[in-house]
Order: structure tokens, then sequence, then C-alpha cells
């Protein structure tokens, strides 16, 4: 039987597949968008998909209580730890290549004051290497948010095996 962490990290980790995964999912279509339509998409992502980033966190806390409570020893343990990484690698993406382009696009945007201080964090929007070349900034934040599915992809799966194989089925 799956232990309380185990299930916990699996269903944090699938909160924080899910929007990484939605990204991904829409980039083909908002790839054929030209720049005026794709700005327009682009302001509806907030505040909504900055509330589902909590689960990122969530997710990266419950790994690592699974962590502390799994024996090193088990393969369970370097599964989940290798998920940590996921998780961890997930982040990096984020706050160095898709949070100074969010940057630009929330410039002249209206947000509430958490979302202003959220924008306000890390680099600063000069920091999309001085271009404002608006296809430039969108295939940096596409293809960064295709490679966050996929470490939250791998996370996720990595999450489930480690579950099984601590609980073989019809055990």
């Amino acid at each position: 039987m799956l232990a309380a962490p185990q299930i916990l990290a699996v269903i944090v980790v699938a909160l924080a597949m899910v929007p990484a995964l939605a990204h991904a999912l829409e980039m083909p279509g908002k790839m054929r968008l030209g720049s005026d339509a794709y700005f327009a998409v682009q302001r509806i992502y907030y505040p909504g998909f900055t509330i589902a980033g909590v689960g990122e966190p969530a997710g990266f806390i419950a790994v690592g209580v699974l962590l502390l409570v799994t024996p090193r020893e088990t393969s369970a343990f370097w599964l989940a730890f290798a998920a940590l990484l996921g998780l961890a690698g997930m982040q990096a993406i984020y706050w160095i290549f898709i949070h100074p382009v969010n940057k630009v696009w929330v410039r002249g945007e209206s947000v509430d004051r958490v979302g202003a201080r959220f924008f306000s964090l890390g680099r600063s929007s000069a920091d999309t290497r001085g271009t404002l070349d608006w296809t430039v900034l969108r295939n940096r934040w596409e293809y960064a948010h295709v490679a966050r599915a996929v470490l939250a992809a791998a996370s996720f799966i990595l999450l489930v095996i480690a579950g099984f194989l601590e609980s073989p089925p019809g055990s």
C-alpha cells in the first residue's frame, strides 16, 4: 500500500505538471499566431497560471518530505530524488528563461499587488538579451515551457514508478 507521503507527492506533482503540459500542448497553435493575436493570448494567463504555479513549490516540498521518510538504500528513494531534480530543473528554467519574458509580456498590464510583487522578482526584463523582437521572446518562452513539461512529466512518472516499487501490485 502506498504511504500518505507518496500519495501526496504524486498528487501535488501532478498538479504542478498540468499547467506545464497545457503550455506545451498549446504551443503548435500559438506558433502560428501573428504578434497581435499572440499578445492577446498571452494576457489570458494571468492570474490563473500564476496561481497554478503554487503547485511547483508544493510539489518540491512534498517530494522533499517523501525523501525524508524513504529509506536511502531503496530504489524508490533514488527515483524520488531524480523527481526532485526534475522539479528543481523546472524552477531553474522558469526563473532563467521564462520569468524575464513574462515581465515583458505583462509590461503595461494591470496586475494586482501580489502579481506586481511576483513580477518584480528576479532579473529585469532587460535581461531578455536586449531584444524586444517578439518572435525571439515567443520562441524562448514556448520552448522553455516544453522543456518544463518534459521535466514535470518525468518527475511525475518517476514518482509513480517509485510508488509501485515500494508497493508491488498484489502485495
